[in-house]
């Protein structure tokens, strides 16, 4: 089963490679990108402003040029 950030990467043809190399670029590290991609923050259910996923999130939805709640819903 595909993750959320997967799904729209596949909907704008962007590669796992590309996923990676431009979280990279915005200073997320590589097994926290990955998480990303995989989708295992989907399994958190309390978000605050300061949370560290959430920040993260944040940078998934800069590099899928969508809003941070595209990555929450489903």
């Amino acid at each position: 089963m595909k993750s959320r950030v997967q799904e729209i990467a596949e909907r704008i043809n962007m590669s796992y490679d590309e996923f990676m190399g431009e979280m990279r670029k915005l200073g997320c590290s590589m097994p926290t990108s990955l998480k990303i991609w995989r989708g295992e923050y989907e399994h958190f259910k309390d978000f605050s402003d300061n949370n560290l996923q959430l920040s993260n999130l944040r940078k998934a939805a800069v590099v899928l040029k969508v809003v941070t709640g595209t990555l929450l819903t489903r």
